[in-house]
């Protein structure tokens, strides 16, 4: 019997997983509410914006961390370790999706992305600029887009986002400066020091 009470939010991610490991649920639930909405994020981004692929995504993966807790090695830093196993995710549906477009299926590319049904209520000018933003992200090809994503919206380092890519932290600097460089020219009008 616990005679003392355990407090889930000032736990750090991977002694929550060693929780998760023991079979703690409350344990899961907070690592799944610090890191569901970003993964989402993230699927969505990454799988040509469809969010409703990308919310089974962030279920399998969680249903995989059900399943087999062991896979996390505590010792290692959790979020790279998630946004790896994401990051692997995607390049094998980019597979499937390689080997599907092979055959025709129908569908139209060209329909409208359901990413703007967020039920948070915003002013107008931050809706303006998530739009905007996500737009530009588009025009980006992956390689760009994924590293602006990482860093600058689920606030990973420099160091994370190469070990998340499997790629060197200068080519993670090029691709960022690249990528930031294209964001900041697009989204001038929000700059607040273009105001005259």
């Amino acid at each position: 019997m616990r005679l003392f009470k355990v407090n889930y939010q000032k736990q750090d991610d991977e002694q929550l997983m060693r929780m998760v490991a023991k079979g703690d649920q409350r344990a899961f639930d907070e690592i799944y509410g610090r890191y569901a909405a970003k993964l989402a994020y993230y699927f969505t981004s990454k799988l040509k914006h469809d969010k409703e692929k990308g919310e089974d995504f962030v279920h399998d993966l969680f249903a995989k961390l059900i399943d087999r807790p062991e896979l996390f090695d505590p010792s290692k830093k959790f979020k790279t370790w998630i946004y790896s196993v994401a990051n692997n995710m995607c390049i094998n549906e980019y597979k499937k999706m390689a080997v599907r477009s092979n055959t025709t299926n129908g569908i139209s590319q060209d329909l409208p992305v359901a990413s703007h049904e967020k039920a948070v209520e915003e002013q107008v000018y931050e809706q303006d600029f998530a739009s905007d933003l996500k737009e530009v992200l588009k025009e980006l090809d992956d390689k760009h887009s994924e590293v602006f994503v990482l860093r600058h919206i689920d606030g990973m380092s420099v160091k994370e986002v190469a070990e998340v890519l499997e790629v060197s932290p200068g080519t993670v600097k090029s691709r960022l400066f690249y990528a930031t460089k294209k964001v900041a020219g697009q989204l001038e009008m929000y700059n607040p020091k273009q105001e005259k």
